[in-house]
Parts: structure tokens; sequence; C-alpha cells
């Protein structure tokens, strides 16, 4: 491991990124980056600003701890205990996942169905089962100023990782946390629900990235022999608390999205929008809405 000692900011950012390079970590140079700011407290500005100025013994050694880590398969998102989501800087746990880009699509698909409907401005009741780090519904509150928020989550660590992201967002006020298995402890109406739940294979779990496999909690992504078995959970509980008209959106796996269909066909939600894809083409949000009588 190289001691940065003395080194200039600009020749530690390269000599990191070199080495994550040389381990095959794709984002070798934003990694570096990301590791030196932490490191030394300063943002891409100040880095920039501050390129010739030598590493002191202590910022070095701080910086070499983080590169340990990176190189032992640790994400960047979990050494600085940070990660950014729909413009939302939110705090992470070992009780909550990563919040990972994919899962933008579902706020995304939320807020088409409801721009559809004429809702955005509306005192919207909005559900969020099985919350994590409380990154979709505080997504979804940022964009419906007039909406209320309620986050579910079976592990009180989850639920205190998102309460501190609700007070940082400035959306305490509309959020209420409620510990409970998916939709069990809800009660009234809901305009929309929205859920990001386990849904990996237990037989997969040993071929998940590394960066998963070891840092994630294993009770936020096994989802049965199948990776079904949360959303037979969830769907009847979303589907009896649905307002008319309301919909239900959930993050599926590949492959998954005609099965979730069928389940939510089956619990009387009808699914008037095709899944939105992700970036790489796989049909990551699932809708189904329960229909005015």
């Amino acid at each position: 491991m190289t001691d940065f000692a003395g080194q200039t900011i600009e020749t530690a950012r390269r000599v990191l990124s070199a080495q994550f390079k040389s381990a095959a970590i794709e984002s070798a140079e934003l990694d570096a980056r990301l590791l030196i700011g932490h490191a030394l407290g300063l943002d891409l500005t100040g880095l920039i600003t501050a390129a010739q100025r030598q590493l002191t013994p202590d910022e070095s050694a701080r910086l070499e701890a983080f590169a340990r880590r990176r190189l032992a398969g640790e994400p960047v998102a979990r050494i600085i205990g940070e990660k950014e989501f729909w413009g939302l800087s939110l705090q992470l746990s070992p009780a909550t996942l990563v919040p990972r880009p994919d899962t933008e699509t579902v706020v995304e698909l939320a807020l088409e169905l409801l721009r559809a409907g004429g809702n955005l401005d509306r005192p919207l009741r909005i559900a969020d089962l099985g919350t994590g780090s409380g990154a979709i519904l505080l997504a979804l509150l940022s964009e419906l100023p007039a909406a209320q928020g309620f986050g579910t989550d079976i592990s009180e660590g989850a639920l205190q990782t998102a309460g501190a992201n609700a007070a940082r967002a400035g959306l305490s006020d509309r959020t209420t946390l409620i510990a409970c298995d998916y939709a069990s402890g809800l009660s009234g109406l809901f305009d929309l629900i929205v859920s990001n739940p386990p849904y990996i294979r237990s037989t997969d779990i040993d071929g998940l990235a590394a960066e998963v496999r070891n840092h994630d909690p294993l009770a936020a992504l096994d989802g049965g022999a199948d990776g079904l078995d949360a959303y037979r959970a969830l769907i009847p509980q979303a589907a009896r608390l649905l307002a008319p008209d309301g919909p239900l959106v959930v993050e599926a796996g590949q492959g998954q999205s005609g099965p979730i269909q069928a389940l939510m066909a089956a619990a009387g939600l009808t699914p008037v929008i095709a899944p939105k894809v992700d970036l790489a083409g796989i049909p990551r949000a699932v809708a189904g809405h329960k229909m005015a009588r």
C-alpha cells in the first residue's frame, strides 16, 4: 500500500486511481476522487484549488485506510457513509441497501402516473413499504410539496437511518415512519404506494457482486426461492389500502415483471401502463392501478 504522506493531492489521486484500475475497479478515477475528498474534507472545487498541496501524515493515514477498504471490495458509499439518490444526499447504515440508480425508475414511473392524473399538487398520502434509507419516499416527497409520506420497515436500524435522512432533507414534518412488515401497520387509504422489496432468488445470493453480497443486508436482498416472496406478501396488502385510481409501483428484478403483473392482477390491480425499463433495458418499475368502480 502506498504511503501518501508528502505527496500532492493531485499525485495521490493519480496513484490511487492507478491502484484501483489495476484491481479492475470500473469506477477507479471517480472512486479515487471521492475517497480523497472524504479523507481531506474537500469537495471537487476544493480538490482542484488545493491540487498541489502536500498531504499531511494524518491525511495520508486516513486515505490509506480508505484505499485498503476499497481494494478489499467495500463500496465507496459504505466507506464515506452516504450516497446520492434523486439529488438527495442520503446517509447509509448496515441496516440499509446502498440506493442504486436503477431504483430511480420507480420514482420516475410513480411521478409519471401522478402527473397523468393531474395529482402532483394535491395533498396526497403516499407509502413506501420497506423504506430502508428512505430513498424512494424522500425522493417523492421532494417532488410532491403537498404530500404526506409514510415509510415502513421491520428494521429499527433502517427506520433510524430513514429518519435521519428525512431530517437532512428537511422533510421530517411530512414523513411518518412505522415499524411493521410491509403494509401491516398502515391504515386508511393511500393515493400511491411504492416499494423496492427483496427480489433476489435465494440460490443467486452467492453469485452477486462482492460489493453487494458482503455489504448489503441479506434481509433486503433475499426474495425466497423464486424471488417473489415479498411481492406475494405486499401486493394484497397494498391493494386493500389503495384509494380508487391509486397506483402501486414496485421495483422488479430481471425477468420478474410478468409474474409481478400476474400477482397484481390476482389482487385486483390493473396494469394500465407498461413496465418502465432501466438504462440496461430491463423492465425495472412495475405498476398496477386500483381502478375506480
